[in-house]
């Protein structure tokens, strides 16, 4: 009785090691890390969820610093673009884009569709929204220039953020973000990836 207690017990407790193993394997491919950021027209703010690119690495990188505004006019009655005020490395490819696709053009163009394009463009993300006339409503369609405003979500802004000076320890999430003080998973200390315990 006691032989197979002490087996009984032991077989659950490898059972319980081996599926802890598989969720922490499991555990990078959640959906939920994907780098973020908000866009905001005329009061409204939506997510965009980002690609993962050098272009929407330094894109996040400007916004650290601050949130980004620019204008954007309708064209063509599928998207609204405007010039961010700044270049982005590009990887454009020959997409056919969606409504809510965020999209490079010209390495320093913004274009935000309610429609659909077929072009060379850089992803950049997908706009968070409910319906089709929804998406309409926010982007302000067919109703000319309108302001939008790029922030990075408060739990992922950095205040003042500031490169390490030399002794300086820093660290990065795997979004690009300044960590003070890693508490658990995983950062990038000095360049080199760094384990931290949970």
């Amino acid at each position: 009785m006691n032989i197979r207690h002490c087996l009984t017990l032991m077989a659950a407790m490898l059972l319980a090691c081996c599926s802890s193993d598989n969720e922490a394997q499991a555990e990078p491919q959640h959906t939920t890390d994907a780098m973020t950021m908000n866009i905001t027209i005329d009061g409204q703010t939506r997510t965009v969820v980002l690609e993962d690119n050098t272009a929407t690495r330094e894109l996040t990188a400007a916004l650290q610093q601050a949130p980004i505004t620019y204008q954007a006019d309708d064209y063509g009655g599928f998207e609204k673009v405007g010039a961010l005020g700044r270049s982005l490395p590009t990887s454009n490819q020959h997409v056919t884009t969606q409504p809510g696709d965020m999209v490079l053009y010209n390495g320093n163009q913004i274009v935000l569709f309610y429609g659909s394009n077929t072009w060379s463009y850089t992803r950049l993300g997908r706009i968070g929204h409910e319906s089709a006339d929804d998406l309409k409503a926010f982007l302000k369609a067919g109703q000319g220039s309108v302001s939008v405003t790029l922030s990075l979500p408060e739990s992922a802004a950095v205040s003042s953020p500031a490169s390490a000076t030399k002794g300086e320890e820093a660290y990065y999430s795997l979004k690009g973000l300044r960590v003070e003080r890693p508490a658990k998973g995983i950062a990038v200390k000095k360049g080199k990836k760094a384990v931290v315990a949970p």
